[in-house]
């Protein structure tokens, strides 16, 4: 019978192994879930508000305990992983707090004065497929709207952090939820298909690979199911001369090194203007350099290991291919003395335009500059990918300001500040990195019906 193993990355040990389940199981979960959407839709909204309450409380107690299962089954720092936890306790907290508000029936009244109503209804059950960088905010994100307004949710977690998906069913379970509203599917992603076009599945959100949407989409497509798709990116990070250059390299580091390296909106290409070029790398290499690479566990670690050994392969074989194609490699360049699993951190400069450091998006330490002669060329630099998931810009020119968030082709564009997530702001990207919208009031109508309702006095309205 197929199973499912959980692999600490930093020693490479199999913690625990947990059955696959079957075809049978698999129905009666996706019965359930089915079953239980049809009374969960009409629970009153503040009982639902209640769980997602218990929810953040329980994932604020149990901080310490969800940080380490993150740690031993995917290997980000323990720091990190505890502030993972706290982060998804603030976006239940968020949609707790805010849902009354945002799925109130708008008013809309026309010119000549008839009133209209838009609601907004749950659609169904929804299938998850979630990646394994985030283990635990990637599908609370999710998780925490789609349950509040009223639908169930499905979950094909990483086949990496299967502790992770189980602790999270468990964890709504404990908030109260009843059973079938959130459910965790232990199966490979071969399995994905058949679940999507049971019709008793209305829609599909997944965060992953260019290739893993484009299936989901295109099954989801086949059935008229909607789709959020939260893909890769290869993100810029721009600095011109007007900045703090001591400051702007530290918090470069951070935004290349984040969870290991392993984040879609890590800042992956550095493009610098020439002013300020030599003195911002000099700074950038020495802070990359300085980094504590080691025990995930340790406190004191900055950066662990990739989450599997073809993580790694792959990302040293992009390495490889970049320096053949003429990338010069300023620091780092191979695998650390930590294990197989860990690479150092690593700039490569000199970056040809159309090789693999510059065109693929590069899964952990490795960081690629640019130059910039002016704000047009970092601009057309920034823009010169498939990907549009973030951006971020640093200047203390408003007219640069203003440029970079206008013509800045992402999903969201963040000026003197690293990109990061947050419950209260859409997020989502265009081009390649997806579509659709998680967090905010957004995230919370993407899988709702918006429905027109016209009361006429005559009980006739002519129309078309």
């Amino acid at each position: 019978m197929a199973s499912f193993s959980s692999i600490n990355p930093a020693t490479g040990e199999t913690l625990e192994t947990y059955p696959a389940h079957s075809e049978a199981e698999v129905e009666a979960k996706v019965a359930r879930a089915h079953e239980t959407w049809l009374t969960w839709r009409r629970t009153p909204l503040a009982d639902r508000v209640r769980v997602l309450e218990r929810a953040a409380s329980l994932l604020g107690e149990r901080s310490g305990e969800y940080g380490a299962l993150m740690t031993r089954e995917m290997g980000k720092p323990i720091a990190a992983a505890r502030s993972e936890a706290e982060k998804c306790a603030t976006c239940c907290r968020y949609y707790a707090e805010n849902a009354e508000a945002i799925l109130a029936p708008e008013v809309l009244v026309s010119d000549a004065g008839e009133r209209g109503e838009v609601h907004y209804q749950p659609l169904g059950v929804v299938l998850a497929v979630m990646p394994w960088n985030f283990p635990f905010w990637q599908v609370i994100r999710f998780a925490a709207p789609a349950i509040l307004a009223g639908n169930t949710g499905l979950l094909k977690h990483a086949s990496n952090v299967p502790g992770c998906a189980l602790a999270i069913e468990r964890l709504f379970l404990d908030a109260g939820a009843p059973e079938g509203v959130f459910t965790a599917l232990l199966v490979e992603s071969g399995s994905v298909a058949a679940i999507l076009e049971d019709d008793r599945v209305v829609a599909a959100t997944l965060t992953g690979s260019e290739r893993a949407g484009s299936a989901v989409a295109s099954t989801a497509g086949r059935q008229i199911k909607p789709t959020v798709l939260e893909l890769g990116g290869s993100d810029p990070f721009v600095v011109m001369p007007s900045v703090d250059l001591e400051h702007v390299a530290r918090v470069a580091v951070q935004a290349r090194t984040i969870n290991n390296g392993q984040s879609c909106i890590a800042a992956k290409r550095f493009i610098v203007h020439d002013a300020v070029y030599e003195r911002f790398v000099e700074l950038f290499v020495e802070a990359m350099e300085g980094l504590v690479v080691g025990d995930p566990m340790d406190e004191r670690t900055q950066v662990g290991p990739l989450a599997t050994s073809s993580i790694a392969e792959e990302l040293h074989d992009q390495v490889l291919r970049s320096v053949k194609s003429g990338a010069r490699v300023l620091t780092g360049g191979d695998f650390h003395p930590a294990g197989e699993r860990f690479y150092k951190p690593t700039v490569l400069a000199d970056v040809p335009h159309d090789s693999a450091a510059a065109v693929e998006e590069l899964f952990g330490p490795v960081a690629t500059v640019f130059r910039a002669r002016n704000v047009d060329q970092a601009i057309a630099i920034a823009n010169e990918t498939s990907f549009g998931l973030g951006a971020s810009a640093w200047t203390r020119d408003e007219q640069e300001q203003n440029r970079f968030a206008s013509d800045l082709e992402a999903g969201c564009v963040f000026i003197n500040a690293m990109v990061a997530s947050d419950s209260r702001f859409p997020f989502g990207g265009i081009k390649r990195s997806g579509y659709g919208r998680e967090l905010g009031p957004w995230g919370l109508r993407e899988f709702m019906n918006l429905k027109t309702v016209r009361v006429f006095s005559d009980g006739w309205q002519a129309g078309g």
